[in-house]
């Protein structure tokens, strides 16, 4: 199957540079230079993930995702020139499944991109033929063939790196994973030593299950975090 990738900035230049290597990793690339034009291409073309700049003329990349997050739960990765922590955790927040400052390496980009579409699409339409498994921790409940977690009997919507998150953790509650393990079983790449998104991912998953963020998620000084069993 070709997956579709919509890649929105509006600087040509960088476009073309990412329709070079995604291309050459087999991807069909749909393009757009603007925060209108994204809208448009995310109703026509539907495309299996999207590449988005944040600064873009007529409606800005964070309106966009906004936009895009009531409607779709299709892999998001930012890319922009805004590098600092805050506009980072802003990104992450309203719904982005990775952020990657500019300068980029492509072969980087292209790299996340194979594993997301590996992760997002097995644990989608290529999950048919594996057999459906409810976990359970607490009050949690996480159906792996629906890719629904409940708690209480209600669900909780989750984008695909919380959801990747909460299966490991669901899998072995009371288990310390590290930070690599976290990564790569996440976000299905390997881990990078500078890469905080772990720790801005891990805290929007603590504020979806609870308003008291240590009850279900737990820190490990110098170790990682665990699932909290109760």
């Amino acid at each position: 199957m070709e997956y579709k990738i919509l890649v929105a900035d509006d600087e040509k230049e960088i476009r073309n540079l990412l329709r070079l290597y995604l291309e050459n990793e087999g991807f069909k690339i749909i393009e757009a230079s603007d925060g209108i034009e994204v809208m448009e291409k995310l109703k026509t073309d539907k495309p299996d993930m999207c590449l988005l700049d944040i600064m873009m003329p007529g409606m800005d990349g964070l309106t966009v995702l906004k936009s895009l997050r009531c409607e779709s739960n299709i892999p998001v990765m930012i890319i922009s020139a805004r590098t600092a922590d805050s506009e980072r955790i802003l990104g992450l927040n309203l719904g982005a499944d990775d952020y990657i400052s500019k300068p980029f390496n492509p072969l980087e980009v292209a790299a996340r991109v194979k594993a997301f579409m590996r992760r997002y699409y097995d644990l989608g339409a290529g999950q048919t033929d594996k057999c459906s498994e409810i976990l359970k921790a607490s009050d949690l409940e996480l159906d792996t063939e629906k890719c629904l977690l409940l708690k209480g009997g209600e669900s909780i919507e989750l984008t695909s790196v919380e959801y990747k998150m909460m299966e490991m953790f669901m899998k072995y509650p009371g288990k310390v994973f590290t930070k690599q393990q976290i990564y790569e079983y996440a976000w299905g790449d390997d881990f990078f030593a500078s890469d905080n998104n772990i720790m801005v991912a891990i805290s929007k998953l603590r504020t979806k299950l609870d308003e008291d963020p240590s009850r279900y998620i737990k820190t490990m000084r110098g170790l990682g975090y665990r699932l909290e069993i109760r």
